[in-house]
């Protein structure tokens, strides 16, 4: 068994992960700004350590005698109300090259990095896999590309021997996004993005801390896998499953499309990892 440092452990996906990696045996070293949000990881019985992505210091400090290290810092909005797109982009460019030092200082050889499976858009109903890389866009939604791609080569630039893992968007417990989907469901404001026809390619968030447990133990070096269900769907087709399933009206379209459609495959991570998704499709997913 390995000791593990997860930097971001008190976010949504720490919280699935950590108490998951502690039951395979694990050491688990939670990495945090504010050790009061990382009631989880103390909870599990998590080594706790103050550390920043942009303070190399904190982090060399708070690395030295793992084995590996998760990289799971990100500074999304969310439920909590912290955190912008603009911060999470400077945490992805900025912030990976200062964690590859920081590892690289401490002794940590392997390391896994969280990225999106967006960035393996095909922008239509087509499948993609990790050879597609969506390049366009603009405003918001191309800067958060273009930031996800320069993390992701600070990554595989380095000699360490990495991971990649692009999960889909996440829903369940703790997200907010569902929670929201639904919400606005029983308002009759729950609007489909554009004319609801684009892909999306969802994942529960526990399928994803399985995931990434798999990797640990698996251990497939430097490779990028795709970490999504088995069923991406249309918008139109999961947001009138949640309004079905709770007597709403179907939504209406005109919402706004926040990134491109991507219908994306699987398929390596379940060879490379032996894993498959507990919540194969937004219908299993989505009960309430």
């Amino acid at each position: 068994m390995a000791t593990i440092a997860i930097l971001g452990a008190s976010g949504v996906y720490g919280r699935w992960l950590t108490p998951r990696l502690i039951q395979d045996g694990h050491a688990v070293r939670a990495l945090v700004r504010r050790p009061e949000a990382a009631g989880v990881a103390a909870a599990c019985g998590a080594d706790m350590r103050i550390a920043d992505i942009f303070d190399e210091a904190s982090l060399v400090a708070a690395l030295d005698g793992c084995e590996i290290g998760i990289n799971l810092a990100t500074s999304l909005p969310g439920p909590s109300g912290r955190g912008n797109y603009e911060e999470n982009d400077r945490v992805r460019r900025e912030g990976a090259p200062i964690w590859v030092s920081a590892c690289h200082k401490a002794g940590v050889k392997r390391v896994i990095q969280q990225s999106i499976a967006m960035l393996s858009a095909s922008g239509s109903d087509a499948w993609s896999d990790e050879d597609t890389t969506f390049t366009g866009g603009d405003g918001v939604a191309g800067r958060a590309y273009s930031a996800t791609i320069a993390m992701e080569d600070a990554i595989r630039a380095s000699d360490l021997d990495w991971i990649i893992l692009r999960g889909g968007l996440f829903y369940g417990p703790g997200t907010g996004f569902d929670d929201d989907w639904f919400a606005r469901a029983r308002d009759g404001k729950l609007r489909l993005p554009g004319d609801g026809s684009d892909f999306v390619s969802l994942l529960h968030v526990s399928d994803m801390a399985a995931a990434t447990a798999a990797a640990v133990k698996r251990w497939p070096s430097r490779q990028t896998l795709i970490i999504a269900d088995d069923e991406p769907a249309p918008w139109c087709e999961v947001f009138g499953f949640i309004a079905q399933s709770i007597g709403a009206q179907a939504p209406e379209s005109g919402g706004r499309a926040g990134f491109p459609s991507f219908r994306v495959r699987n398929t390596r991570a379940k060879a490379a990892l032996n894993w498959t998704p507990f919540y194969t499709s937004y219908r299993v997913g989505l009960i309430r």
